[in-house]
């Protein structure tokens, strides 16, 4: 018999062309043309980072407070609204406040306890664009205990040596003198737990200020739950600084904070 003609072979797929990087959208932050044009956008992206705390549960009653350095005008922030519920709060909410906690544009009363922190941190951090600070449930949580966040998962790492304790409460800050005292032990770090009181972090940016305080809040979250269920095992000093100084950046916490951005800013 004869042999059975041999299988057609269908030639194989070219190869995917791989898209080159340049043609690949990466955002990252702007760079403004003017004044005007950065104010605009600073205060568009600190009321979309309060709306982002209200929509994650931050806020509770009155108290915690997000301020961004004005471009333009020395010693004067933008600052909360003092009393309008986070979820709903709109550029033009916003009051402008000078060092002194007088509102100086706007049509809303500002917190002044929180002002004065903020204040103190923003006049002896020339470096700080944002200070964000609320009474999240676990940020508060570990307050309490007087503890830092351990070296226990990656996002940890970010605030290794990095992140302060202010071991002393007094009550509602009023004096300027108490906000200095917790501007000098944040020293040049990027946060700081206020025993019995909560979280405060600061950023070269309101984005970076928003996703350290987020960021922080999960880490107290994690330590918390971990202790619970047993004994945690650290991330050594080495690889822990190692993972800080590849992820502990204000550009990184900027990256991160995008896809929130996009959410917030979607349904805003």
């Amino acid at each position: 018999m004869p042999e059975p003609a041999p299988a057609h072979k269908p030639k194989p797929a070219p190869e995917p062309v791989p898209v080159p990087v340049d043609q690949l959208p990466f955002a990252m932050p702007p760079v403004h043309a003017s004044v005007e044009e950065e104010r605009a956008h600073r205060r568009e992206r600190l009321a979309g980072a309060l709306r982002m705390f209200g929509e994650h549960g931050y806020e509770d009653g009155v108290s915690g407070h997000f301020t961004a350095r004005d471009p333009g005008y020395a010693d004067c922030f933008w600052a909360t609204p003092f009393g309008i519920p986070f979820d709903g709060i709109t550029a033009d909410d916003l009051v402008l406040v000078n060092g002194d906690g007088q509102v100086v544009e706007g049509r809303h009363h500002v917190n002044q306890a929180a002002f004065t922190v903020h204040a103190q941190v923003h006049r002896a951090r020339p470096d700080v664009v944002a200070v964000a600070h609320a009474h999240s449930v676990h940020g508060r949580a570990l307050s309490a205990l007087g503890e830092l966040v351990e070296p226990l998962t990656q996002e940890a790492c970010a605030f290794y040596e990095d992140h302060a304790l202010y071991d002393g409460y007094t009550g509602v800050v009023v004096d300027e003198e108490e906000g200095r005292r917790i501007a000098a032990a944040l020293g040049g770090r990027k946060a700081v737990v206020l025993r019995n009181h909560g979280l405060l972090t600061v950023g070269g940016s309101v984005d970076a200020a928003a996703w350290w305080f987020i960021s922080l809040e999960r880490c107290c979250q994690v330590q918390l739950a971990a202790h619970a269920a047993g004994k945690p095992v650290l991330i050594g000093h080495r690889d822990a600084v190692a993972t800080r100084e590849r992820l502990g950046g204000d550009l990184m916490a900027w990256i991160n904070y995008q896809s929130l951005w996009r959410r917030i800013d979607r349904t805003s």
